[in-house]
């Protein structure tokens, strides 16, 4: 009897069905966003604490790699090619500077470019001069450190939906988190009106270029821009979002002096750790207590929310791993740091060539984790694919399932 209901499964799964105990795990399904937000600050954090440009790179090509590997065909997961191109051009910006208000420190000379004569009380501020190496890959380095925070956060921003993500939001900043949410999906929306507009463009036979071009994308997408936010109120409005429950002046009060109140205290904690000679209260139990006055005004205010949740999200065992990928990326780099800091921080001045040690490999691979960790996410090429062991006419002719007499394509009635 086993062994007959083991061969109908198997029959029934069809080819190319995995029929082993954890391929449910693999299901599609789509990440906790802050999941993705976790991993990719952890990688950030990672970024700011070098400026060794074969770590740094490697971190652009680990976050590119998980984009192209996890993402969906949603507005927003269009929008990290933007954040490579607002990279380089911060890049750019950097050496640039360098160049104009470098001062010409270092041995190795470039170019020399003739200086621009300052008054006197410009002293200290110099104007182009000799340009050295040095002080073109030290812009470099600084430049890159920024360019790769950048594209950490915007593969996140790639990977997580920000609707969802609002559901993780407490009641207290739920306005809040709203207006974050909205200010976060106005870049991949503009994105997604400028590829429509350019393909329209394209079929209706439209081939101008430079500033005519400019003109006949901008105003399209500003329209489409428009129109997008009257909707978006309009929805918003009729889902109730900005009404509270009837809460008395005097708590609103209350939770507002003890968020204010908790917040200054955050504020004075963290002046007191970083400043050594201050008092010794005013540093970690500040802090600590600033922590807890604010935690305890957002559970009350968050009361005046009334809100309910279809289907939460919930944290299983991917997104525990692709969160921790992102700490352990960040620890790996800090203890990096640690050991060998020279290594983390290649001087320029004399010139080094930068190198990479086992700890920074290891943060490499735990942050290219995610990449295979995570579960595709619906919708995304991969599941989309036809198996290879399926032919072309069954996964591409389609057939009502409300009709048991059709016949399968390929199969037998």
């Amino acid at each position: 009897m086993t062994d007959r209901r083991a061969g109908a499964d198997a029959a029934t799964a069809g080819p190319g069905r995995d029929l082993r105990p954890w391929s449910a795990a693999r299901l599609p399904r789509g990440l906790h966003p802050g999941a993705w937000w976790l991993w990719a600050l952890g990688l950030a954090t990672a970024a700011s604490h070098t400026t060794n440009p074969l770590l740094l790179a490697l971190l652009v090509a680990v976050a590119a790699l998980a984009v192209i590997r996890r993402r969906t065909d949603a507005p927003w997961a269009l929008a990290f090619r933007m954040y490579l191109v607002l990279g380089a051009v911060i890049i750019v910006m950097r050496v640039v500077f360098r160049i104009v208000f470098g001062g010409g420190q270092g041995e190795h000379l470039l170019v020399s470019l003739p200086e621009i004569p300052l008054p006197e009380w410009a002293a200290g501020i110099r104007l182009f001069g000799p340009v050295a190496v040095e002080q073109v890959l030290g812009g470099f380095y600084d430049g890159l450190r920024l360019a790769t925070m950048l594209v950490c956060l915007g593969a996140a921003n790639a990977l997580a939906n920000p609707k969802r993500l609002l559901k993780a939001v407490p009641g207290a900043l739920y306005a809040v988190g709203t207006a974050v949410v909205v200010a976060l999906s106005v870049a991949p929306q503009l994105v997604e009106s400028v590829l429509r507009v350019r393909r329209a463009r394209r079929l209706r036979g439209a081939a101008g270029r430079g500033m005519r071009a400019l003109r006949g994308i901008a105003l399209p997408v500003l329209a489409d821009a428009l129109d997008r936010s009257l909707a978006l109120a309009a929805a918003m409005d009729s889902r109730g979002y900005g009404r509270t429950a009837a809460v008395p002046a005097g708590q609103r009060a209350v939770t507002g002096a003890l968020v204010l109140g908790g917040l200054v205290g955050v504020c004075a904690g963290t002046y007191g750790l970083l400043d050594t000679t201050g008092s010794g209260y005013l540093g970690l139990p500040m802090l600590l207590a600033g922590l807890a006055v604010a935690v305890t005004g957002m559970l009350l205010a968050g009361r005046r929310v009334r809100r309910s949740r279809y289907r939460p999200d919930r944290w299983r065992p991917a997104e525990l791993l692709v969160a921790g990928c992102g700490v352990a990326a960040a620890a790996l780099t800090l203890l990096a740091g640690s050991v060998a800091p020279e290594l983390l921080y290649p001087p320029v001045s004399p010139l080094t060539w930068p190198e990479l040690t086992p700890l920074m490999l290891l943060a490499v691979v735990a942050a290219a984790g995610p990449a295979w960790l995570a579960p595709p996410p619906p919708g995304s090429p991969s599941t989309r694919a036809p198996m290879a062991d399926t032919p072309v006419s069954a996964v591409s002719t389609p057939t009502r399932v409300s009709d048991p007499a059709t016949p399968v394509p390929g199969g037998h009635p």
